[in-house]
């Protein structure tokens, strides 16, 4: 068991990229992590918890929630990380790609939200952090999204409604929508191409991504905030 004063970070998608680098985050701001992911090996640091599973499933999720409490006795803030990316012409999909991409980013969202908040209330405080896209609010016709648009622009409207839901109970929800980061996702031979939607003329870091969610972390009085953080790309072309 953790002392009382230190929190814990729950944190989905958390082997690569975005997720991995949220990790070291939270650790170095002194939290205790919940990592999960569908192929997450365990930790040398005894303050951070892996929980290896898929989080469209909802007994991960439960999973997840369980252990964490267990382990560290309670849930600080949750970050929904964790996201499928498919870029096809809409009558392209398949039902193996609908299901891929709603099962990860909406029953992936939902379970684990649900979870993490039923803490939260116990101990009357908590924060949610959705990661979306700047897609939802800047349909591209050079990049077919229409799966990330539904399941993530689902996530957005989300955030605002917890955030109202729960705004006089100590609960804040927020999002960070990312233009198009350098993570595995994205191959290095596509990296020129994908620069060029973005109108500063190249592609965020994860680093940037990761200074947004510590903003939000350390912004009591923000809630139910969509913070853009995409090179400009919801702005306009």
């Amino acid at each position: 068991m953790i002392s009382q004063d230190q929190k814990v970070a729950v944190i989905t998608g958390a082997s690569q990229g975005i997720g991995a680098a949220l990790v070291e985050a939270y650790r170095k701001i002194g939290y205790v992590v919940v990592a999960t992911s569908r192929g997450i090996d365990p930790s040398v640091d005894e303050e951070i918890l892996t929980v290896r599973g898929d989080i469209s499933d909802p007994v991960t999720a439960e999973r997840v929630i369980a252990s964490g409490i267990e382990r560290f006795g309670r849930i600080d803030t949750l970050i929904n990380n964790a996201g499928v990316f498919i870029a096809k012409p809409f009558t392209e999909y398949t039902r193996d790609d609908y299901a891929s991409v709603t099962g990860v980013n909406l029953s992936g969202f939902f379970r684990i939200t649900q979870l993490a908040i039923e803490q939260m209330l116990v101990q009357g405080a908590g924060h949610v952090v959705n990661v979306t896209t700047s897609l939802v609010d800047n349909a591209d016709s050079n990049v077919t999204s229409v799966l990330a648009s539904l399941t993530k622009g689902g996530l957005q409207s989300a955030t605002k409604a917890l955030a109202i839901e729960y705004a006089t109970r100590g609960i804040r929800t927020n999002a960070v929508s990312p233009g198009l980061i350098k993570t595995p996702m994205h191959s290095e031979k596509a990296h020129a191409a994908l620069a060029g939607l973005h109108p500063v003329g190249r592609m965020g870091e994860v680093d940037d991504i990761v200074d947004a969610v510590m903003y939000l972390e350390n912004a009591p009085f923000v809630t139910g905030e969509i913070l853009h953080v995409d090179g400009g790309m919801s702005a306009g072309h």
